[in-house]
């Protein structure tokens, strides 16, 4: 499918999409759209609110998700008490590394299911979606 002709609505779709677990990548279609022209301001808002919507989606799933089902990502219970006493320490400041590929998608499923502060979680989020697009861009522009 070619996002280009849907325009910024092309974007807005991918950079969702890749902010959950189906395998997207924001960052190449960010560039494909700079590289044909689209305004850098615009498509760095529309592709940090996708992107960070789609976390949001995580971190919601996360919370409202069946536990078996996310106990079972943990393969042990040693792995997973590791990651709670992760969690636990750091808490929503987990939210700076969700736009890490591979890492970031799962990690806000789980940030949701340990239930740290939302409003914290979610403005730490936003701010590391948004510099991750802000340097593709400034990259560019160069």
């Amino acid at each position: 499918m070619d996002y280009l002709e849907y325009g910024y609505f092309g974007l807005f779709v991918v950079c969702f999409l890749a902010a959950t677990v189906l395998p997207f990548t924001s960052e190449g279609t960010l560039l494909l759209f700079l590289a044909t022209g689209f305004d850098p301001a615009a498509s760095l808002i529309v592709a940090t609110v996708g992107n960070s919507l789609g976390g949001l989606t995580n971190y919601l799933l996360g919370l409202v998700g069946n536990p078996t089902r996310i106990y079972s990502l943990f393969k042990n219970r040693k792995r997973h008490a590791r990651f709670e006493a992760l969690v636990h320490q750091y808490g929503y400041w987990l939210g700076l590394i969700s736009w890490l590929p591979i890492v970031g998608d799962p990690l806000t499923i789980l940030l949701g299911f340990f239930r740290v502060k939302f409003v914290p979680f979610l403005i730490i989020m936003v701010f590391a979606k948004l510099l991750r697009y802000y340097l593709i861009i400034f990259i560019w522009n160069s």
